[in-house]
């Protein structure tokens, strides 16, 4: 059973998805404007005894809003704080687009902390690919009385691919209407984020991946060419939202990087 829950730590209030078990647990991390709901079909397909849990990014879901402008330090600060309250001091990182900067950071920063790191969509853009990816997403939206704002949402995600399946778009414009403060932020942090800097020198088992119609599929080969000795999966299909739309083949891959770490 998947339980929610909430763990306190200095800022406020956490949310998050568990699963009880045994082992080295396994922490995962969504992306922009999701929320932990996005691995629920990945934790129901987990086979392996591990403990699970899926939080919510301050912002986003049930956790608390920030009072001013994050970076990505201020998010690792916060996600080891949270895995702290949990009890977790080592964890397998498995992190998806935003999930996944946050993840590599965290990784660089509390190396001791992390068994492995799994990446959906890695962002390894240069400076000029990082400021064209600012230029046309994440630009804040407010509510309006006309309620223009909702159409334009559901536009963005349906073009995104989550149309691919209409209960997965109606959750995803759920989360990003909620979430419409904290996502140009989170954005923010991610297109400021060298990931190639910390791809480089990165030192624990991992694993990167995406699906052929990811937005961040064509960055996939440039990880390869930089560290071929790091495993790299594509998968057919999943658009940007591969652990709904492909639970089953990222339920595979990630369960067998897992369980090769041990």
């Amino acid at each position: 059973m998947i339980r929610k829950s909430y763990v306190d730590i200095t800022a406020g209030q956490v949310h998050l998805r568990s699963r009880a078990g045994t082992g080295t647990p396994v922490l995962f991390l969504h992306q922009t404007a999701s929320s932990g709901a996005m691995w629920d079909k990945v934790m129901d397909r987990w086979t392996d005894a591990q403990p699970l849990y899926a939080i919510d990014t301050p912002g986003f879901g049930g956790s608390f809003d920030p009072d001013s402008i994050p970076s990505m330090a201020d998010y690792v600060s916060w996600i080891v704080e949270a895995a702290d309250a949990l009890g977790l001091a080592r964890f397998h990182l498995i992190g998806h687009h935003t999930g996944a900067a946050i993840g590599i950071a965290l990784a660089t920063a509390h190396p001791a902390r992390v068994a492995s790191l799994a990446m959906i969509g890695p962002g390894y853009l240069t400076t000029d690919e990082r400021t064209a990816f600012a230029a046309k997403l994440g630009r804040p939206f407010v509510p309006v009385r006309s309620g223009a704002y909702l159409l334009q949402t559901w536009e963005y995600l349906r073009v995104g691919g989550a149309d691919k399946d209409v209960a997965l778009l109606h959750r995803e414009m759920i989360d990003t209407l909620r979430a419409w403060k904290a996502r140009p932020h989170a954005y923010s942090a991610v297109w400021q984020q060298d990931f190639a800097s910390l791809f480089a020198p990165l030192d624990c088992p991992t694993l990167v991946m995406a699906a052929r119609d990811d937005i961040l599929f064509p960055y996939l080969a440039r990880a390869r060419d930089a560290r071929p000795d790091i495993a790299v999966i594509e998968l057919e299909t999943g658009a940007n939202f591969e652990p709904d739309l492909a639970p089953d083949a990222v339920a595979k891959a990630l369960l067998a990087h897992v369980a090769a770490v041990g």
